[in-house]
């Protein structure tokens, strides 16, 4: 534990806009003798489940990637639930994107500001994914879905709903369709997340490293679930350009990689501790970068948020050993 301690920096990067009900997000960073390694589970989170993003940042600061066997991801543009005259202005942040996610299903908004955005993502990018956030229910999901591809298909829809059971309902409804439901948060947030593909709930699987418990433990699960003709999408769970790195060293390890990754997602931070990677041709160099001291002296948090996160990362080193 003092070894963490001694390693760690907490910083609070500002967002440039409101993404998962927040302007600013705050991890730790730990650095190892491997490199450096991101703990930055959601406030909201409880110690239980941050104790794989700890793991994570461990594994990443003390061991480092696994073998590769590409140097460059795809990414996808992401879009968040922004007024559709922004599109144009956040697609620009993601040149040569060929895929968009999309996030719809927003608090406060209609399915006409989701066909709006979606529309017009649609003039700039060959495909598009929709990701709802589990905010909508079996009968919104399967009308919202029914409107969204009126006018074209999607590539998949994200956490369309928040439960296993009404993934698995929504699925019944759409066949014939054309719409692969893909399982974000029944994954990240599962304790078993292989009862999602077994319960017959999704096309596709979103995994993140860090809810994972790691580079290594997610190609584990991917294995697993190739084995079932489920894909993985690598995506990030809005990490800084050290968690990315991450993110791209796992997509870089995977045998098959069908889909672009979510891990285009430092464009939506106003600073990162290091200079982001440059997105050319809608890839990432699939390489670890190291923060930058006089960055990380900038965006250092106040001490108040640093004790509460040194506090967190000692209460989750202490359940360590009973995960």
């Amino acid at each position: 534990m003092d070894e963490l301690l001694a390693a760690a920096t907490v910083v609070c990067l500002p967002m440039r806009v409101r993404f998962r009900g927040i302007t600013t997000r705050e991890v730790l960073l730990l650095r190892g003798p491997a490199g450096w390694g991101e703990f930055g589970p959601f406030p909201e989170y409880d110690d239980r489940e941050a104790v794989s993003w700890l793991r994570s940042a461990i594994e990443c600061a003390w061991q480092g990637p696994p073998p590769s066997q590409r140097s460059q991801v795809p990414v996808n543009a992401t879009v968040p639930a922004v007024d559709a005259a922004r599109v144009p202005e956040i697609l620009a942040r993601f040149p040569g994107a060929r895929t968009a996610k999309v996030k719809v299903a927003e608090q406060g908004q209609s399915l006409a500001d989701d066909l709006a955005r979606v529309a017009a993502v649609r003039e700039h990018v060959e495909h598009v994914r929709v990701d709802a956030n589990g905010g909508w229910s079996v009968a919104e999901a399967a009308t919202a879905l029914t409107a969204l591809t009126a006018d074209g298909e999607l590539q998949y829809a994200e956490q369309p709903c928040a439960s296993v059971p009404e993934l698995v309902e929504l699925r019944r409804r759409l066949t014939g369709r054309g719409v692969r439901i893909a399982a974000d948060e029944s994954i990240r947030r599962a304790e078993d997340p292989m009862r999602v593909v077994r319960a017959g709930a999704a096309d596709v699987a979103v995994v993140k490293v860090a809810p994972l418990g790691g580079m290594r433990a997610l190609l584990r699960l991917s294995e697993e679930l190739a084995a079932h003709g489920v894909p993985v999408v690598v995506s990030s769970a809005l990490d800084t350009v050290v968690g990315i790195g991450a993110g791209l060293a796992a997509a870089a390890a995977l045998p098959d990689l069908e889909f672009a990754c979510g891990l285009g997602t430092g464009s939506l931070f106003e600073a990162d501790v290091a200079a982001p990677r440059p997105l050319r041709d809608g890839v990432l160099a699939a390489t670890l970068v190291d923060p930058d001291p006089e960055r990380l002296a900038q965006l250092q948090a106040p001490g108040e948020r640093t004790d509460w996160w040194l506090a967190r990362l000692t209460r989750c080193h202490g359940l360590l050993g009973g995960h």
